[in-house]
């Protein structure tokens, strides 16, 4: 059986966006080829959009802040958008601001069309190609993305990458959640296994330190509040949580959880680090799914992902991408309802 294909509109010269709806596992997902977004998510037996996401193509290119997209070459930020390999240096396009570099520069794979080269009623595969040069990036660079809808509510999002010179590479799934339908996530419950975060600058880069969450607001080892954790002067996450030193097997890092609507989710990752991000610049002057409005904390998201500018710290998991390796990325993000 193959998955429903439409087109959902077409760039500036006439190439087609795809949008291919999956379903399995009690999970609907609906993928656009552009920028490998999932645009929108439902869970069977929960009405409401357990995604922010836009109804056109033309909301997407002008207005989504990665709302459910796969942003690389190198997913978040790298400082002054310089780094070195093997000590030749590299420049990147400082895409934000000005003075940052940013989910693989304004033209990065979270912002393009990719092929679709595989699907089925239970899942899909993408494929783009990365060319040497694009924003700076040393090397031509090739990466799958493959959602599949599997169990009971998983969502398996696995990403491989090549390339034919060293390079960095580190892609991630950038969906923000939202477990009720309401206009803000401040009434969800979440942790996060780790015991280290990294602090950043004004820049929200990191300093390079490796602080203890213990004793601090960014301490997500046991259910609290993002309301508590958020508001009356608390923090406006958009940190890297540390998980792990280096990749590993998948394992259960993080959980969310709406009490008025019963609804939760699980991550389990292989990636070293999850950036949670609570969505504090989101302002989107268009309607969203079902008409709704997307304003600051509408949504949070979890970007299992190497730590950002690992390529500038020496003590950071390794970013460095070589011929003949395969960077694979693999996380589950597990729907239920009580």
């Amino acid at each position: 059986m193959v998955a429903e294909n439409e087109v959902f509109g077409r760039l500036e010269d006439g190439e087609p966006v795809y949008r291919v709806t999956i379903t399995g596992g009690g999970l609907t997902a609906k993928v656009l080829t552009w920028g490998a977004v999932i645009q929108d998510l439902r869970l069977e037996g929960h009405e409401p959009p357990l995604v922010l996401g836009l109804t056109s193509l033309a909301d997407y290119v002008a207005h989504s802040p990665y709302f459910g997209a796969t942003p690389g070459r190198n997913a978040n930020r790298i400082a002054n958008g310089r780094f070195e390999i093997d000590g030749h240096p590299c420049q990147l396009e400082l895409n934000e601001r000005g003075v940052t570099h940013l989910h693989g520069g304004s033209d990065g794979m979270g912002r393009r069309n990719w092929q679709l080269i595989e699907q089925s009623d239970s899942h899909v595969v993408l494929h783009i190609v990365d060319p040497a040069g694009r924003a700076g990036y040393p090397g031509t660079s090739t990466t799958t993305c493959t959602y599949r809808l599997t169990g009971t509510g998983t969502l398996s999002v696995v990403y491989e990458t090549t390339s034919d010179a060293p390079t960095i590479a580190n892609v991630c799934q950038h969906s923000y959640f939202n477990l009720d339908g309401s206009s803000d996530a401040f009434d969800h419950e979440i942790s996060i296994a780790a015991d280290r975060y990294l602090p950043v600058d004004d820049r929200l880069i990191p300093t390079g330190e490796i602080r203890a969450v213990e004793g601090t607001p960014f301490d997500l080892r046991e259910m609290t509040s993002m309301r508590r954790q958020t508001e009356a002067g608390g923090v406006a996450f958009d940190h890297n949580f540390c998980l792990a030193p280096e990749r590993r097997a998948k394992t259960p890092v993080a959980f969310a959880r709406s009490a008025s609507s019963g609804v939760s989710i699980e991550v389990r990752t292989t990636e070293p680090g999850v950036q949670f991000y609570t969505g504090a610049m989101v302002n989107v002057p268009v309607p969203g799914l079902e008409g709704r409005t997307y304003g600051p904390f509408a949504g949070f998201c979890l970007e299992t992902q190497i730590w950002p500018d690992s390529v500038n710290q020496p003590t950071f998991p390794k970013a460095v991408l070589r011929p003949g390796e395969i960077l694979r990325q693999e996380t589950d993000y597990v729907f239920s309802k009580r």
